[in-house]
């Protein structure tokens, strides 16, 4: 490269730059309007997945010179759609027993449950720095904590009156 090339490279090369990369984004933004609500409310790893995939692809699409636009929705709207299939396949039980990570109860009634803890590989410095940022400071009063599939940590207080209307949760 002679000259300030290295530095502005093809200037010829940018209104296609920007015209691949608004179309490319707004194909990511449609696709990712038309799924799932829940790809973007509840974060999962697959989740995490194709919202990276997808930055790649609209980067890459859009900033390379041997990447056509055709190319790169066709690249976003095939892992849109793996995404939703991927969704879908989570009610089918052996499929969510690969995607989602069981849900454990590492606190009962106030004392801490080792082995539950060990198997979700969080130490008790995690559960109390998770607590103390809940305002939890103590165990006292605490009927379950439980470690959702998701990672979140639910707080069942012993003062929590149950509920008619409230749907009772599965046994764990």
């Amino acid at each position: 490269m002679s000259g300030a090339d290295w530095l502005i490279g093809d200037a010829g090369e940018l209104p296609a730059v920007c015209v691949k990369t608004l179309t490319l984004s707004l194909t990511a933004l449609a696709g990712l309007r038309l799924a799932p609500r829940r790809a973007l409310a509840e974060l999962r790893i697959f989740d995490l997945v194709v919202i990276i995939a997808t930055g790649a692809i609209v980067g890459r699409s859009a900033t390379a010179a041997d990447t056509s636009f055709l190319i790169g929705a066709v690249a976003l709207v095939t892992l849109l759609v793996v995404h939703i299939i991927i969704s879908r396949l989570r009610f089918v039980p052996r499929v969510a027993r690969v995607l989602d990570h069981p849900v454990r109860v590492l606190v009962v009634d106030g004392a801490v449950d080792h082995r539950q803890l060990k198997t979700a590989q969080l130490t008790e410095g995690d559960l109390y720095e998770v607590l103390r940022e809940r305002g939890v400071h103590s165990l006292a009063g605490i009927r379950y904590v439980i470690y959702e599939s998701k990672g979140g940590l639910t707080v069942v207080n012993d003062d929590e009156p149950p509920h008619a209307s409230r749907t009772t949760l599965p046994d764990l």
